[in-house]
């Protein structure tokens, strides 16, 4: 097993990647406030499930796969990007809703607030960069098995995901009311999500594989 010094390390670096703005947090905020919190957890659970699969890809070596084969790399980036795209032109396309005006948006099912989470983690290949970059410098053959180790890293990053993230489900749900009682400031989110979705896909599509 990992020295819990070792350990809480590799959390603060957890910590920090959770607390970065990205895919996950954008989707979480925005669903938690145009549905409420359930909407929000349930949202989150799908997050947590992409983290089990980048986990598992790492912890078999088949993410070094990907990293190493430009292709396959450069088709996972690629989804990604649509995927982002495609949540910013929901956001302004003519007659979408905001985020924040929460009596007015359908509801998704159950399955699709789960998928959708599933899917904005599992297609963030900078997910799987992390885990490559991170992982390596806390597991040691001296402290065991390694790919227990692998493990232990990541159920312990994916506590610490799930940790911060539902305060922010939480937190997000929140300040609807806030919005809700300035329409214009409507206006102004919308083109502001969807001025950060496009800039991450910007940043994404430029970003060459290591």
């Amino acid at each position: 097993m990992i020295p819990f010094s070792d350990l809480l390390i590799f959390i603060i670096a957890a910590f920090g990647l959770v607390i970065t703005p990205g895919p996950n947090m954008i989707y979480l905020i925005s669903r938690s406030i145009s549905q409420g919190k359930r909407a929000g957890i349930i949202s989150l659970s799908g997050v947590i499930v992409g983290f089990l699969f980048h986990v598992i890809m790492v912890s078999f070596g088949l993410t070094a796969i990907l990293m190493a084969v430009p292709f396959a790399y450069t088709f996972l980036k690629w989804l990604g990007v649509g995927y982002l795209l495609y949540l910013a032109w929901n956001a302004i396309k003519p007659g979408s809703k905001s985020v924040f005006e929460t009596t007015s948006l359908e509801d998704d099912s159950n399955f699709k607030l789960f998928q959708m989470g599933f899917l904005t983690n599992v297609l963030n290949p900078k997910i799987a960069v992390f885990y490559m970059s991170f992982f390596p410098q806390f597991i040691k053959p001296e402290y065991g098995n390694v790919l227990l180790q692998n493990f232990q890293l990541g159920f312990t990053q994916m506590a610490v995901s799930f940790s911060v993230n539902l305060l922010i489900v939480l937190f997000a749900s929140s300040i609807s009311t806030w919005f809700s009682e300035r329409p214009r400031w409507i206006k102004i989110q919308k083109w502001f999500m969807a001025g950060i979705l496009g800039s991450l896909a910007i940043k994404l599509a430029l970003d060459k594989a290591k």
